[in-house]
């Protein structure tokens, strides 16, 4: 069965240039980013894996560890982060998952149950396997961004959707398009009026369905 938002992350046991994980205990309490390529030593997925390692602090300063797929082997990541960092001009302290036999992107619904890699397969083997998932502290998938071959991610929205999905999460509040941290939210339709003032001061109610609100502290 597909994953969908607020499935549970499967518990599997990874392999990683790191080491070897259960990935609920190495999220513990923390948020997570899952986020998958193709193929090691391929252009878009050196600058995207980049990418996240230049954001390092950033990660840190909202309690979330990242952690990548390929569908290469452990020494085949291991020299390729040194293309990585060279490029980036940052260290790429991430672990990077093994997924040799793909079990995990088959498990994490990126590939059909009978994929296969051929001898001297190429990325476009395995391209499905391009997506980024956020996973919460309860280890439910908050979201998740599928790509094609072509076209890089954008690292800065994906830390924008954190942001939005950490000012929101267990909150009855929404974030209107567009936004950013710091600026208004939108009160979710579950509180009345007089519930949102009791329990966020002022609001600005611009129709009776679209009420904003300072964001909280």
């Amino acid at each position: 069965m597909a994953l969908r938002i607020n499935d549970t992350l499967p518990n599997l046991h990874v392999v990683t240039d790191l080491g070897e994980y259960d990935l609920h205990d190495w999220i513990g309490d923390s948020w997570a980013i899952l986020f998958s390529h193709p193929k090691d030593f391929t252009p878009v997925c050196t600058t995207e894996f980049g990418a996240v390692a230049q954001l390092a602090d950033e990660w840190a300063k909202r309690g979330t560890k990242v952690m990548g797929i390929s569908v290469d082997g452990v020494d085949e990541h291991k020299q390729w982060k040194s293309d990585i960092e060279k490029t980036a001009g940052a260290p790429a302290g991430f672990p990077i998952i093994a997924d040799e036999d793909m079990a995990v992107s088959k498990a994490l619904d990126m590939l059909p149950a009978d994929a296969y890699l051929p001898d001297g397969r190429t990325a476009a083997d395995s391209a499905s396997v391009r997506v980024v998932f956020i996973v919460a502290p309860n280890k439910k998938i908050q979201l998740m961004m599928i790509y094609p071959m072509s076209v890089g991610r954008n690292f800065a929205e994906v830390l924008r959707a954190l942001d939005g999905l950490q000012r929101t999460y267990e909150q009855p509040l929404a974030t209107p398009a567009n936004w950013e941290t710091g600026q208004d939210v939108i009160v979710a339709l579950s509180l009345t009026d007089e519930q949102a003032q009791e329990k966020y001061g002022e609001i600005d109610v611009k129709l009776p369905y679209l009420r904003y609100t300072k964001n909280p502290a």
